[in-house]
Formats: structure tokens, C-alpha cells, sequence
């Protein structure tokens, strides 16, 4: 089939695709065509067969996407030895240009536009393909490897396109990417918009355990692609806000990895100054520097053939950089004050970051052949905000911890009016600031003077002024602002509309204007006078015509509507108002 055909017919499919990975087949499938066409036509056909091919949407700061065929059969497989080489994907990112790679001679041929260039015995630093990623190449019979980048409308890489093919006979050879690099980058171009614009497949949320007790649809489809990350040995790049749980995450990678039955160690840079950085990770002996009274193990010899998860790595200082440079690359270091030798680092690493690390490379903060080296396999953590799905789950949990650690053995809860609460929320700590108020509203409810916090049967309830309380301590915390609250307000009534419209009982965009009572009904308690509460919304005119009683007796009928659909119990001053409401006559 020739290139024309072949984008004849994948243009409908895209079209017509209606996620990342009904895209990802057809483009794979239209790139096997490609392949197997210039195989069939040149010196090895009948000796050679395409292996997998796999699609790696990685924009920006993480992997979004990750997808795989392997043949024969063209079936996705979970298990699929997934292409993970921090070289190439630099040099995918620096040429803008396909590569091709001998896996048997680890070397490289990049397609430039003015002719491809031949790399032979390149250094360890620019090896095409790590040990172990090459190591499990050759154990699945890969002899070449021809990755393609996904360009972005503005000229960037958001992604590469990697196949896979045996063929020992080609071995020191071309094989066939010289027939075909043109068709299948232009194959690649045509697709890039798609994958980068179509929704994921709906992952099937993965069950919790004591590692990763929350796992929620917002995350369901990175923690899908962790698991397969866990299972290799190149190194993790977890970035995310301060909080939100990528020590955690770290953990459990740990968990699923082949080293679960070794240590996790966990190096947090923030707390190392920085003269203490190098020895803290390569460790030192007895008189190495002023202090050094006895000899002590660094991080990696800590973590044995174990895990070594590096926290906070944009505050490691550039020599320090250079130090877990070589480790990465050749797997051995020097404790400081050691002059017997070299030790083998035989440990996976896992870094954490919230720092932008491809800005601190540009300002000379951080070493870029360092980030390339650390820059594997990177995932983005979203901050809490934006898993609020996962909040109520996580309050569950943190709740239930604290209630164990207290030693009682009774029922705990929090009402949902409590989480709402908490959902509307910004949470600029993310889960680590969410661990703190349910701390605190626990502590307020036990000392509540309601029956001592306790409910009928002796469950503890925490209950929406329990959260009140607990959230007034962070009054000066960052995204308090009047715009920041109603944006949280507004994405919580969206959400609750998501949940009914579910359940067939859709909530009308006009109850938003239930808002509006709410905040007569606020103004109204400030003020303690209704005539005032009107002056200082700035509505003299409603009292001069003698109005106001009616327009508030309509805004409070507009949140009654909104409790009749929604349901919940509403703060204590507004059920007193809407009550009072009850009570007076119509024309009032």
C-alpha cells in the first residue's frame, strides 16, 4: 500500500475515533503497513517481522498517554516491554527527527532533513538504549527500533511513536527505515492532533490498598501507567505540588516493582543542607570532613537492592548533581573519605520534584544532561483541586486513622454536609493540608459540648461546623480570595450536576441563582436587620418602593428549591431564615 493509501484510509479512522486509543490503533496499524510493505519489497523480506509498536504522549512535565500493540495479532498486552530510553527521547526532542537504532551495536541514525547521520561507538552519557532496557530488548529478540516523534502545532515534541523489529539478519545493517521514515513520519504528523486532542479510554479505577488506599477516575489512568512504569528499572520522575502525595506514590511503585522485598529509602533534599548533600547520599567515613567522628551509609547504601526515592531533587546543589550523574550512568560511587575503591549502586531511584525542572536547566540551576538522565519516565501528580473526586475517600481514610490512633474502637463519620464543605475548599496544601483539618475537626468535635462530639450508640460524628471550624484556622491561606471561593462554589454545583444528571435528576443552571438568597440571607446576619442587609447590598431602591420583603421572601424560595433537589441540611443561620420564611404570610 502506498503512503497516499495509506493516509487515504487513516484520516476516516482518526475522524472517526472517539479516543486516544481507537487513534493510537489506527495509526499503529497504518504504520505496520508501512513497515511490513518495505519489508516484503527489500533484501530481507521473509527474515525479518515487526515486533510492538507503542505511542508515548508525554507533553509538557509528564506521560499522558501510553499505548501499546504487539504482533502478531495486533492485541494490546499489558505486559508489553515498553521503550524507555532517557537518549532517546533527548535526541528525539533536540533533532526533531526520527531515530534509528541497531540494538545488538547500540547505534544511532538520525533522519535529519538535509540526510540521515550515522553515530557509532558513542559514549555510555549518549548511549542510544540503557543496560537494562537494552538487556530486556535483546531477551524479547529486538534487533532494531525506529522511533518517531509527534510533533506539536507549534514545533515542539509532545510525544514519539516507537517500533519495534527482529531481524538478525540486518544486524550492522540499515534494515528497512530507509524506505519508510518519510511515510511514517508523515503518517505520525497527521495523527499528532488527534492523540493530542481525544480523551482517554475510561480506565478501570484500580483497587486500593494500604499503599495507595485512594485511587479515584481523575488519577485511575496515571496510576494504570505507574504499574507498568514499576515494573522496569529505569528511573521515575514524580512531579506534582507540595502535598499531594508523590512520597506515597513512590512507595507503592516500590510495592509493585521486582524489589518489593527490599528496602524503600527516602532521601528528602529540603531537609539536607547543602554541604551535607553528597555525604548524605554517597555516605562518608570516619574523618572525611570536620564531624565525621564514626562512618556512616549514605541513602543508597541504605536502600541496599532496594528503592531510593530522592525528594525535593531540584535543591540538589550542582556538584551533588554530578555525583548522582555517574551513579545513574555507570552505577557506582564513592562514600566521601574512601580511598579503597568504588562500591556498585545496585538500587532503582525514584525522584520527586514540584519544581519546573526544564526552567531550572535554562537558568543554570540544574544540569540538563542530569534532567534527561532522571527525565525517563515522568508522571505529573494533580494537585488535590483538581481530584476533588478522590477528597471525600481520602477524608474517609485520614478520619479513620486518627480514630485508630486514639485507641477508641467506635464508629466515625462525617456527614455529607462536612464534605461539602471540604470539596468546596482550595486546598492550596493539597492532601497533607486536608490530613491537618480533619486533625482538627476531630479534636473540635471530641471537644464539642454536644454531648461530648458523640451520636447515638456512641459514633463520633463530624459534622459541617466541626469542618467550619477547622477550615477557620486557615483564613490566611493561599486562595481565600472572593473569585478563588466562588470558583470552588461553582465547580462543586457543577460536579453535584454531574452526579444527578446521572441518576436522572438533573439540577437546572437557574438554582445558581439560589446564590443570591444565600447572600441576602448572609447580609441579613451581619447586619442583624433586614433594612440594613438591603442598604449595604447596595438595594435603597427595593426599601424605598417597599419591595425588599417580597425580593427576599423570592430569593429564599429560590434556595428552598435548591435544598428540595439537592437535599442536605443548610447552615444553622440560613434554616433559621428560610423557617422564619415558613411562617410569614405570603404577602409579607
Amino acid at each position: 500500500m502506498s503512503p497516499d493509501d495509506l493516509l487515504t484510509s487513516l484520516v476516516p479512522r482518526l475522524i472517526s475515533a472517539m479516543n486516544f486509543e481507537e487513534a493510537a490503533t489506527s495509526v499503529l496499524r497504518a504504520m505496520f503497513s508501512c513497515v511490513e510493505a518495505a519489508l516484503a519489497a527489500g533484501p530481507h523480506a521473509g527474515r525479518g517481522r515487526l515486533l510492538s509498536g507503542v505511542v508515548h504522549f508525554r507533553p509538557g512535565d509528564g506521560y499522558q498517554r501510553l499505548f501499546g500493540v504487539q504482533l502478531p495479532g495486533g492485541e494490546r498486552v499489558e505486559e508489553l516491554g515498553y521503550l524507555t530510553s532517557a537518549n532517546v527521547w533527548r535526541w528525539v526532542v533536540e533533532h526533531r527527527c526520527s531515530v534509528s537504532i541497531d540494538v545488538q551495536l547500540a547505534t544511532l541514525r538520525l533522519w535529519l532533513p538535509g540526510g540521515p547521520i550515522e553515530r557509532r561507538d558513542l559514549p555510555a552519557a549518549e548511549s542510544p538504549l540503557g543496560n537494562e532496557t537494552r538487556e530486556r530488548m535483546l531477551g524479547r529478540a529486538t534487533s532494531h527500533v525506529h522511533v518517531v516523534p509527534l510533533r506539536s502545532p507549534a514545533g515542539g515534541v509532545d510525544g514519539m511513536i516507537a517500533l519495534e523489529a527482529s531481524c538478525k539478519a540486518a544486524i550492522g545493517q540499515e534494515f528497512v527505515w530507509s524506505a519508510c521514515h518519510e511515510a511514517l513520519g508523515l503518517l505520525a504528523a497527521v495523527a499528532a492532533p488527534y492523540l493530542g486532542a481525544l480523551p482517554q479510554r475510561p480506565v478501570q479505577v484500580v483497587r486500593p490498598d494500604e499503599f495507595l488506599p485512594v485511587v479515584g477516575p481523575s488519577t485511575a489512568g496515571l496510576i494504570e501507567m505507574l504499574r507498568v512504569f514499576a515494573d522496569q528499572e529505569e528511573t521515575v520522575l514524580i512531579g506534582g505540588p507540595t502535598g499531594a502525595g508523590k512520597s506515597r506514590l513512590a512507595r507503592w511503585c516500590h510495592q509493585q516493582s521486582r524489589r518489593r522485598e527490599q528496602r524503600f529509602e527516602t532521601l528528602d533534599l529540603l531537609s539536607v543542607p547543602e554541604e551535607l548533600q553528597m555525604a548524605e547520599l554517597f555516605g562518608w567515613k570516619r574523618g572525611a570532613f570536620t564531624g565525621a567522628v564514626k562512618d556512616s551509609a549514605g541513602a543508597i547504601v541504605r536502600a541496599g537492592q532496594g528503592t531510593l526515592f530522592i525528594d525535593e531533587i531540584d535543591k540538589l546543589s550542582l556538584k551533588a548533581q554530578a555525583g548522582l550523574l555517574r551513579v545513574l550512568e555507570e552505577r557506582r560511587f564513592r562514600p566521601l573519605g574512601d580511598e579503597h575503591g568504588e562500591r556498585a549502586a545496585d538500587v532503582r531511584f525514584i525522584v520527586g520534584t514540584n519544581a519546573d525542572l526544564r526552567e531550572a536547566v535554562r537558568a543554570g540551576r540544574f544540569r540538563e544532561d542530569l534532567y534527561y538522565r532522571i527525565n525517563v519516565l515522568p508522571v505529573r501528580l494533580p494537585p488535590l483541586a483538581e481530584r476533588l473526586d478522590e477528597l471525600p475517600l481520602w477524608a474517609d481514610y485520614m478520619l479513620e486513622r486518627r480514630h485508630q490512633e486514639s485507641g477508641s474502637t467506635t464508629p466515625v463519620r462525617l456527614t455529607p454536609e462536612a464534605v461539602r464543605h471540604l470539596q468546596a475548599w482550595s486546598w492550596p496544601g493539597n492532601l497533607r493540608q486536608l490530613d491537618n483539618i480533619v486533625r482538627r475537626a476531630y479534636a473540635l468535635a471530641l471537644s464539642s459540648s454536644r454531648s461530648g462530639g458523640v451520636g447515638a450508640g456512641g459514633e463520633l460524628v463530624l459534622d459541617a461546623r466541626d469542618v467550619e471550624r477547622a477550615l477557620a484556622y486557615e483564613g490566611g491561606a493561599e486562595g481565600s480570595s472572593l473569585i478563588a471561593q466562588l470558583w470552588r462554589a461553582a465547580n462543586s454545583f457543577v460536579q453535584e450536576v454531574e452526579r444527578r444528571a446521572q441518576s436522572d435528576t438533573p439540577i437546572p443552571l437557574e438554582l445558581c441563582e439560589a446564590f443570591r438568597g444565600m447572600v441576602m440571607g448572609a447580609a441579613v446576619q451581619l447586619r442583624g436587620d433586614r433594612d440594613e442587609a438591603f442598604v449595604l447590598l447596595g438595594q435603597q431602591q427595593l426599601l424605598k418602593n417597599r419591595n425588599h420583603h417580597r425580593a427576599l421572601r423570592r430569593e429564599l424560595e429560590r434556595v428552598r428549591e435548591l435544598l428540595r433537589l439537592v437535599g442536605g441540611e443548610p447552615d444553622m443561620v440560613l434554616a433559621e431564615q428560610l423557617e422564619a420564611l415558613a411562617e410569614q404570610p405570603p404577602g409579607r
